[in-house]
């Protein structure tokens, strides 16, 4: 059976932890940051468990996460 190809651009924006969770970084993060306050920009620099539905479409693009 040949090798998967893992999909390059979900290996830079997703983790996978070792209990097989599946982390993303929150959104907001980009710019119009001066608007934002510090406490909220405090709270979008922690990765967040994605969702069930994201999860496993993420799997299938990351094969060897």
């Amino acid at each position: 059976m040949p090798k998967l190809k893992t999909n390059k651009a979900a290996k830079k924006r997703f983790k996978i932890t070792g209990r097989r969770k599946v982390m993303k970084s929150k959104t907001s993060r980009r710019h119009l940051l001066t608007d934002k306050k510090s406490g909220h920009k405090r709270k979008l620099r922690r990765w967040q468990e994605a969702s069930q539905v994201q999860s496993r479409m993420i799997r299938t693009l990351l094969p060897y996460g």
